[in-house]
C-alpha cells in the first residue's frame, strides 16, 4: 500500500502528515539560515579570523549608547607577535 493510500483510507492521519512536514520544512529552513548567518563560519581556511574585518566604527548592535572604539595594547601586542 503507497503512502497516498493509506492516508485515503485513514483520513485520521492527514493533520498529523500535514503538521509533521510544516515542522520539518521549518527545521530545515531554519538550518540553512543558521549555516548562511555572518556569525557562522564554514570556510576556516578561506577566512580563519573573520572578526579582524569588523569596522569598529560602525555599529554591530540595533541600538548603540556611547560606543567609542579604543584599541587594547595588549592585544595588539600578541596580535603583532602571532603574525
Amino acid at each position: 500500500m503507497s503512502f497516498f493510500q493509506l492516508l485515503m483510507k485513514k483520513k485520521e492521519l492527514v493533520p498529523l502528515v500535514l503538521i509533521m512536514t510544516f515542522a520539518a520544512s521549518g527545521a530545515l529552513s531554519f538550518a540553512v539560515y543558521s549555516l548562511r548567518k555572518s556569525d557562522v563560519i564554514i570556510d576556516r581556511k578561506g577566512n580563519p579570523e573573520p572578526w579582524e574585518t569588523v569596522d569598529p566604527t560602525v555599529p554591530q548592535k540595533l541600538l548603540t549608547i556611547n560606543q567609542q572604539w579604543k584599541p587594547v595594547e595588549e592585544l595588539q601586542k600578541v596580535r603583532r607577535a602571532t603574525k
